[in-house]
């Protein structure tokens, strides 16, 4: 099919939320907590780009992904860029960004070991409608408070550096060889495209773009790019609010007036995906 709804799957996490609202149902009392929201092809296929959403009550892990030649290299079929955009947060929400200061990956080490690269972490303040392209080799976490839509290259693949003494595997070893440890500069190359499109991020594994509109969408993606469209808020087709389209071919959407889409394809150049 050229348009396919993804199937929506909730992921456990230690540090993940019981109030998903008012993006999703809130998880009743007594369950576990929902950290991830991940947006699945039903038939499970490798697709490209992965898309989530994140509901955090802690600090995530100081963690990092390495870049394609090393996932291939350790048997994996991509590395792991990702984008966060910020849709909530609490006063304190901060993501950890780089490191305040360059390390070596013996002090990178050493501070894992020791705790100290909580303190050595660029805890950055966020608020909603931020957005930040996070390239592999990053070193980076997520603070509590704070719920995000991910874009990521599809891959499940991270190194824990340091988790706050959860009984949870590190992967010192491994994280610290492909770590880029240090300062991290967030680049706001935001401007419209056109009436309504706006984009956040190119030039990296993937295209990110929000577009703002309620109108009827031709949708024409060049071959081998297929787009994600998840809907912030509003209506995309049969798509609502908290849930993402896969368009793979030619396809005409309806968006309600005052649609809110978040709008992901693969590739590092902005395509020519929309006619009017």
């Amino acid at each position: 099919m050229t348009v396919t709804k993804l199937a929506a799957r909730r992921i456990e996490k230690p540090w993940g939320r019981r109030q998903l609202s008012p993006f999703f149902d809130d998880v009743p009392e007594g369950d576990e907590k929902i950290g991830e929201i991940w947006f699945e092809t039903p038939d499970g296929h490798d697709a490209e780009l992965l898309i989530k959403y994140l509901f955090t009550s802690e600090r995530l892990s100081v963690q990092v992904h390495p870049d394609d030649d090393a996932a291939r290299a350790a048997g994996y079929s991509r590395g792991k860029d990702e984008a966060w955009l910020v849709l909530a947060a609490e006063p304190h929400g901060t993501v950890g960004l780089g490191t305040v200061r360059p390390l070596s990956p013996e002090e990178l080490r050493e501070a894992a070991i020791d705790g100290s690269i909580e303190q050595l972490i660029d805890w950055k303040a966020v608020k909603a409608g931020d957005f930040i392209y996070s390239p592999a080799g990053t070193v980076h976490a997520i603070g509590a408070g704070v719920t995000i839509i991910e874009v990521q290259q599809n891959v499940d693949l991270t190194y824990r550096l340091y988790d706050y003494g959860r009984l949870r595997e590190l992967h010192l070893e491994e994280g610290v060889a492909v770590s880029n440890a240090h300062p991290f500069f967030v680049s706001d190359e935001r401007h419209d495209l056109s009436r309504g499109r706006t984009l956040l991020s190119s030039g990296g594994k993937f295209v990110v773009e929000r577009w703002r509109t309620g109108a009827r969408l031709h949708l024409r993606p060049p071959p081998q790019r297929p787009v994600w469209i998840t809907v912030i808020d509003g209506r995309a087709g049969d798509a609502r609010s908290g849930e993402t389209l896969l368009v793979e071919g030619d396809a005409d959407l309806e968006a309600v007036p005052g649609s809110d889409l978040l709008v992901s394809y693969p590739g590092g150049e902005v395509a020519t995906i929309l006619e009017f």
